[in-house]
């Protein structure tokens, strides 16, 4: 095996070329089986081009906004508790955050369904509670993996608290970081088919459609679509970490 075979940056990059080229070829056999194949009016009407652009909008649209709002609590909630004032906040920050995690999901959007109406709000605060702690945890790992002695070193050149946060202490941490931001994604995106439980939309309609009128291929079609839609969101989040990553990491 040579050298160039070997090297795992080159493996990766080779990687972030390929998922892409497979996905969409998938996709695109998913659509060419889609119009050669003889539906039934009801699976005509579920699985119109209409209809599946609305829901994935919808789908998409619940995804980015919950990782918006989880990305802009959790990162900074992160770094407040790794500050020694602080520090006494972890324990009962995680906890609450781990209720959110180990709650079954469906439960979580039902819950805050009742509390907040059935909608897309309802659907959107269960997201982001269920896909906070990822975030939060790794935030804190990567930072409290900083090695002492490079903090100790940037203040004793004189560096301020902020700049020793945002010059050292960050830019080490990036990698977990990265790593809790990707889960957190992949995990969204999945959970935002239960948000049709709760009149808030997505591709979990097409899901749900098939079971309740036994429509094998509108459950299948909408299973895999999720599925698309997740490894494509993994890719992105995987092309972000590729070229955030701190050269050298």
């Amino acid at each position: 095996m040579n050298e160039r075979s070997a090297n795992p940056g080159e493996q990766s990059r080779i990687g972030l070329i390929v998922q892409p080229i497979a996905l969409l070829l998938f996709l695109g056999g998913m659509i060419l089986w889609l119009r050669m194949t003889d539906l039934t009016e009801t699976e005509q009407a579920t699985l119109a081009s209409k209809e599946l652009r609305r829901l994935t909008f919808q789908h998409i649209n619940l995804t980015i906004v919950a990782a918006v709002i989880v990305l802009a609590t959790a990162i900074p909630a992160g770094i407040i508790l790794t500050r020694k004032p602080f520090a006494a906040l972890t324990g009962p920050i995680t906890m609450i955050a781990n209720l959110g995690q180990a709650a079954p999901t469906v439960g979580l959007v039902v819950l805050f369904a009742f509390w907040l109406d059935f909608g897309y709000t309802a659907a959107l605060v269960s997201l982001v509670v269920y896909s906070f702690l990822p975030v939060l945890k790794n935030t804190m790992v990567g930072l409290k993996a900083v090695d002492p002695r490079l903090v100790e070193a940037a203040r004793g050149m004189g560096m301020s608290n902020v700049a020793v946060l945002t010059k050292v202490e960050l830019p080490l941490a990036v990698p977990v970081m990265l790593a809790g931001i990707r889960t957190a994604l992949v995990l969204l995106v999945g959970s935002a088919t239960l948000a049709t439980f709760v009149n808030g939309g997505g591709l979990g309609l097409l899901i749900t459609t098939g079971v309740n009128l036994n429509q094998v291929r509108v459950l299948i079609f909408g299973s895999l679509l999720v599925a698309v839609l997740a490894l494509g969101v993994d890719w992105a989040a995987r092309v972000i970490e590729y070229f955030a990553r701190p050269k050298g990491l």
